[in-house]
């Protein structure tokens, strides 16, 4: 029997790389504290298995420095430590300057000298991108005026609280704007990896990046966060954002009104007074409606099947979740997946 014919080169066919040769992308990192270790891995790793053959790391068709304040060690914030990261380098020897952020991003005073490295970067035309919460910092630089970032919808609140002027979404992966581009973080930095290669180095390294990481393919930018969070910019009440914040992490398994009241620190009957006051709407009700639009983005995006969607929202089976769907949409499930998927084809 033949033997199928080999679909890419052997990792010793491809050319050592030429002492002094730019990498067509090369991407400078800088570490903050408390870093979120996924989104600086998916991201770097992307560039990685893109710029060899056969996963061998050597920088030939993107190159990659990771670099801290004063070259000191970062701890992530899982508590991984990365202690050989080099001081912040001349920006202009960087295509992008990739800011990682994490769990610091309520400190509303960075060092000046990050402020001052990021501006510099900007003069020299070296282009930022903020990792998840990356964009604080790139922000608080004065560097996201009269521009649309993305944000994680975790963090969506704190964004708006201190950035009140600036555009923030949380309906897309990343945003690029040209000189700034921001991406939501965790596995988005995948995808925003894998955009950046496909721009400097090609589809077919970005595909063979994407043979490595097993994953289905890249994701386009404008796919939503999987997040459904309420519009509370006009409620005061503490108890209510607890709430709601208590509600959306757990979707998959909705708690209790009795638990969101413990969670809050308030009685139920305090809690139904609390929503009706502020949402004009009772904290059960409130609860079903997150997880039914929940379920409308997941019939959008997600091919998995309508029992599985109904498991993923927190719903005992199919039929409970079609009646629910149903009162809410006047539509079934099945029903409301085939509409929007015809809506979408006629207008690509």
């Amino acid at each position: 029997m033949n033997s199928a014919p080999s679909l890419a080169p052997r990792p010793d066919d491809e050319p050592p790389a030429v002492p002094g040769r730019l990498s067509p992308l090369r991407v400078g990192f800088v570490l903050l504290d408390q870093f979120t270790l996924a989104a600086f891995g998916g991201l770097i790793d992307a560039l990685r298995l893109a710029a060899d053959h056969g996963g061998r790391s050597r920088q030939i068709h993107a190159s990659w420095t990771v670099m801290s304040l004063d070259g000191t060690p970062r701890r992530a914030s899982c508590g991984v430590v990365v202690s050989d990261s080099a001081p912040l380098l001349d920006p202009a020897q960087f295509d992008y300057i990739a800011v990682c952020g994490g769990n610091d991003y309520l400190n509303e005073h960075p060092p000046a000298a990050l402020l001052d490295y990021l501006r510099r970067a900007a003069a020299c035309r070296a282009r930022l991108i903020g990792v998840c919460t990356g964009t604080f910092a790139i922000a608080q630089a004065g560097l996201a005026a009269r521009r649309t970032v993305c944000i994680h919808w975790n963090v969506l609140e704190a964004f708006q609280a201190q950035f009140p002027t600036l555009s923030a979404v949380t309906d897309k992966l990343f945003v690029d704007e040209g000189d700034l581009l921001s991406c939501a973080g965790s596995t988005a930095a995948i995808d925003l990896g894998l955009y950046l290669v496909t721009r400097h180095c090609g589809a077919a390294k970005a595909n063979q990046a994407v043979r490595h990481m097993m994953l289905q393919g890249m994701r386009p930018p404008s796919l939503p966060q999987p997040h459904f969070v309420a519009d509370l910019a006009k409620v005061t009440d503490a108890r209510v954002h607890q709430a709601v914040h208590f509600m959306e992490q757990r979707l998959d398994d909705p708690p209790s009104m009795d638990a969101v009241a413990r969670y809050v620190g308030c009685s139920t009957r305090q809690l139904e007074r609390a929503f009706a006051a502020a949402l004009g709407i009772a904290p059960a009700a409130f609860q079903r409606q997150l997880r039914t639009h929940y379920a409308c983005w997941m019939l959008e995006n997600s091919p998995r099947s309508i029992t599985e969607i109904a498991f993923d929202c927190g719903f005992s089976d199919a039929a409970h979740f079609s009646r629910e769907f149903r009162n809410a949409f006047a539509a079934s499930p099945r029903q409301y997946r085939s509409a929007r998927l015809a809506a979408r084809k006629a207008t690509t």
